[in-house]
């Protein structure tokens, strides 16, 4: 089942909540429009400084491959294996052009295809949004000092951790 990471857009106004139609699902697998057609599909999604190093990239690996006399045959298997990286790496260009925009990644969501993941994330999603009508909760009390009775026994121990973490603020 295809996993989707989902991105909000960046706020405009203070205070304003986000619009929902405006998420980004990017789903995690092999793009084969990014494999078949990279640059076109790094226009399509406005990945532009991504586009710039791919043609760096490529451009500048067969002109030193030209130079070096290699074959045209071994030319186009790089092509084609930088294309596949390309098509693997697609989730991955498309999230970190998102995050370059300022996009925050607020979930991720699994489902059968986009309409199902996008079904099951705004399902959780207004789940777990407050309704206007209810009061916001207070904030938790501050933590009160533990009697010197209850303090001694955990002397040893004062994080109640076990194990081979370092005690904050020890010496190494």
């Amino acid at each position: 089942m295809p996993v989707y990471t989902v991105h909000e857009p960046p706020v405009r106004e203070s205070g304003a909540l986000a619009d929902p139609t405006r998420f980004a699902f990017v789903r995690d697998g092999f793009y084969w429009w990014a494999f078949l057609l990279a640059p076109l599909w790094m226009l399509r999604h406005r990945l532009w400084l991504v586009l710039m190093l791919y043609l760096i990239l490529t451009i500048g690996i067969e002109t030193a491959m030209r130079a070096v006399g290699a074959s045209g045959t071994v030319i186009s298997l790089v092509a084609v294996l930088i294309a596949l990286l390309v098509g693997l790496e697609g989730g991955t260009l498309r999230r970190l052009g998102l995050r370059r925009r300022r996009w925050k990644t607020i979930g991720v969501v699994t489902g059968t295809d986009l309409e199902d993941a996008e079904r099951r994330f705004f399902d959780a999603w207004v789940r777990r949004a407050p309704s206007s009508s209810e009061a916001p909760a207070p904030p938790p009390p501050p933590p009160t000092a533990a009697p010197a009775s209850a303090a001694a026994p955990r002397a040893a121990y004062s994080s109640g951790i076990i194990g081979l973490f370092p005690e904050p603020g020890a010496r190494r």
